[in-house]
């Protein structure tokens, strides 16, 4: 029986997955979690619906030109062959030790922040602003994580496993309306977390039994607006939209 300390640790581990501060043998045992249980994928879109914003608020900054030759003179790789001398500060593996530990205690404390705020979801006249899916494919694996946020008008996707896909083709998310066709939610990498745009009118088709799928298409997309080559995955989406937001 799972305890309320084993349920917190798990939640860390979940957050601190999405942040990418995990080794990787503790990021593989999580995503193969993600793909054998619904409860670790909804807990994983849930962390990605929390902290996604964080990253997106944060501004670009562009380094100076010579940050990277720094970088390479600091490790010495750049230097000619020569007879071994004493390692300097920099080049050894400690101060970076240091630095990686220093990011991942800042990391965990923004989580703690996190956890003991709200989650964003507003129970006002049955508002829902967060929904989560787990597109699966046939065989009940996870290929992707997605997390719909109402407010912001936009998707996460996330993928939980490595998915193949034909060299030259692209993959296609798309939203099926109950009793509808298939609308375009847009094309995406299918190994790398993808944020998409969603539309008013696409807002507006979003009902309590709606669902996401994954077809495999030529490359930019369906050339019909429909799909046209295999659906490799699909699932449903948690939660029910207001009529607020689909206005």
């Amino acid at each position: 029986m799972n305890t309320s300390h084993d349920e917190d640790q798990n939640e860390l581990r979940y957050a601190e997955y999405v942040l990418g501060v995990l080794d990787a043998d503790a990021r593989a045992s999580i995503a193969h979690e993600v793909a054998l249980s619904e409860e670790a994928a909804t807990a994983v879109a849930l962390w990605q619906g929390r902290l996604t914003p964080l990253v997106e608020a944060l501004p670009e900054v562009t380094p100076s030109e010579d940050v990277w030759t720094r970088i390479r003179h600091a490790l010495s790789w750049d230097a000619p062959r020569r007879t071994p001398r004493p390692v300097s500060f920099w080049s050894s593996a400690r101060p970076w030790r240091w630095l990686s530990a220093a990011a991942s205690l800042v990391a965990v404390f923004c989580i703690a922040m996190l956890w003991r705020a709200p989650v964003r979801v507003s129970h006002e006249a049955g508002h829902v602003a967060v929904m989560v899916s787990s597109i699966r494919q046939d065989n009940g694996i996870t290929d992707w994580t997605a997390t719909m946020d109402l407010d912001r008008k936009q998707i996460v996707v996330v993928p939980a496993t490595a998915t193949s896909v034909p060299t030259g083709r692209s993959t296609q998310l798309w939203l099926i309306p109950a009793g509808g066709a298939p609308i375009s939610v847009g094309v995406f990498a299918p190994d790398t977390t993808a944020v998409l745009p969603l539309s008013a009118q696409l807002l507006a088709r979003v009902g309590p039994t709606a669902a996401l799928a994954v077809s495999v298409e030529p490359p930019g997309g369906s050339p019909t607006g429909q799909p046209t080559g295999p659906v490799i995955a699909k699932g449903a989406l948690s939660g029910v939209p207001s009529p607020a937001v689909a206005g």
